[in-house]
């Protein structure tokens, strides 16, 4: 099972990659395609600085995450781990207020992931 935990770690650390990516580098690409519906599109290019800046947000808990599956003692790779999840679910769980697919897409994973954190690592 705790290969199984660093697995959901690895993954939920990819999505906040992508969003880095996605924030960062395509806001007015692949963001417009991404958030259709959410923004009117005349409002991609005045807030691509807000994006960015949120994007690298989403590098940072990424970051952390992977910097969680890296150190090799046992106890401080969990509490990384444990707290990057739960920075990850906080941000879900509030984005959850305005949409509610941030849930299931944000949330929902870091949840599981740090329950299963906690359980076997």
């Amino acid at each position: 099972m705790e290969i199984v935990s660093k697995v959901l770690i690895g993954l939920v650390a990819l999505e906040h990659m992508y969003i880095l990516y996605l924030e960062m580098f395509a806001w007015e690409t692949l963001g417009k395609k991404t958030f259709k519906g959410a923004l009117s599109p005349e409002l991609f290019t005045p807030t691509k600085g807000l994006a960015a800046n949120q994007g690298l947000y989403n590098g940072f808990l990424a970051a952390g995450l992977i910097w969680s599956l890296c150190i090799s003692d046992p106890a401080w790779s969990k509490n990384v781990a444990l707290f990057f999840l739960a920075c990850v679910s906080v941000a879900g769980l509030f984005g959850a207020l305005y949409s509610r697919g941030i849930f299931f897409k944000q949330a929902l994973p870091a949840l599981i992931s740090l329950v299963c954190a906690y359980m076997f690592l």
